[in-house]
């Protein structure tokens, strides 16, 4: 004789999902047919296969002081479910820290070797070479070591590491960083270009570079910075990560002189091997895309500089926004323990959060 044993506590249970902000209606939806006092804690309910249902269909009281929920076993089910959904979805972004000071701050990367978090400060107009840039050097935890660590750089935006180096983009070039000095020791001309805006490096320590002004991608191998390809369909890149053979797009969108888009950007894809751009799901309009990280699950985190706020965009490219921001929020890195951390451009800041995308 098989016998299967049932112990849920459903109290438990949404106030682990929605601690104590939890909806009064939600609560009396887990009593629909009547909650009623009891001296019990929750108690298994014994259904046995074959022969007598000691409790059938429900839950009943033991010792202690609890209110009972008896429900049909179809509606229990039900309920469990829906319990267990809304604990997967719950977990709101916790912010860990906010660091400021910074001058109009665009990128942020995590130096894991160094134990060290790196900011490139614009500091004037993102397309002028006015000499005013820099880049700050934070600790682990947010707080800073020196706020112009590198300097002698005219806008730096993007930043990726790769060979025991750091790489910025600046404006029409790619500067090569000294990580134990913080001095400038090469710079990558990229002729033509407008507006060299993300980095991001493979694992061979190729550098990847978008330019968002002419529709173009460039890659530093070898020491010779190249133009990769140039194809309208990119959309205005902005965001860029390596992945299997092919480079990740957060698109800004097609975009006027000014930057303003009347159709926003979305996710793209090129085939590393054949230059093929194509779209990362349906091509829907979702926002003005600035920074792309993986999230670790398959999807990407993705931020939008014009509305504001983090999204986090699944492998068949269906967008949900995680975090409402400001405007400015730029090309988000990931810390130390999978710390989510966004430089805010027009604030001067850069907050860090903990993210659970599910």
């Amino acid at each position: 004789m098989s016998e299967t044993v049932v112990v849920f506590d459903l109290r438990r249970s949404f106030s682990l999902a929605w601690g104590s902000g939890a909806d009064p209606s939600l609560e009396q939806a887990l009593r629909p047919l009547g909650a009623k006092k009891s001296k019990g804690n929750w108690r298994a309910c014994h259904k046995r296969k074959y022969g007598r249902n000691i409790c059938p269909y429900g839950l009943v009281p033991s010792r202690g002081n609890h209110e009972e929920a008896t429900m049909r076993t179809p509606q229990l089910s039900a309920l469990v479910f829906a319990v267990l959904t809304f604990s997967a979805v719950a977990a709101e972004p916790q912010k860990l820290w906010e660091a400021s000071g910074f001058k109009q701050p665009e990128s942020v990367v995590f130096d894991r070797a160094a134990g060290a978090i790196y900011v490139s400060n614009v500091n004037g107009d993102p397309m002028k070479k006015d000499g005013n840039g820099f880049i700050s050097k934070l600790g682990p935890d947010g707080k800073v070591v020196t706020i112009e660590w590198v300097k002698g750089l005219d806008s730096p935006t993007g930043l990726a590491l790769a060979n025991g180096k750091l790489y910025a983009a600046d404006v029409d070039r790619v500067a090569e960083i000294d990580l134990a000095k913080g001095e400038i020791i090469n710079r990558y001309e990229a002729p033509g270009s407008k507006f060299l805006n993300d980095l991001a490096a493979d694992k061979r320590g190729r550098v990847y570079v978008s330019d968002m002004v002419t529709n173009s991608i460039w890659v530093l191998d070898g020491g010779k910075l190249s133009l990769l390809l140039q194809d309208d369909a990119l959309d205005n890149p902005n965001g860029l990560f390596v992945e299997d053979g092919r480079l990740v797009v957060a698109s800004w969108g097609k975009m006027a002189p000014d930057f303003s888009t009347k159709v926003p950007g979305h996710m793209k894809a090129i085939d590393l091997a054949t230059k093929k751009v194509s779209a990362l799901g349906d091509s829907t309009p979702v926002g003005n895309f600035d920074g792309v990280e993986p999230d670790g699950k398959g999807g990407y985190l993705v931020t939008d500089w014009v509305s504001g706020g983090l999204f986090h965009v699944a492998n068949n490219g269906k967008p949900t926004r995680l975090l409402p921001l400001t405007k400015g929020s730029a090309d988000l890195g990931v810390g130390p323990d999978g710390t989510v951390m966004i430089p805010m451009m027009m604030d001067g800041t850069v907050v860090a959060y903990r993210i659970d995308p599910r």
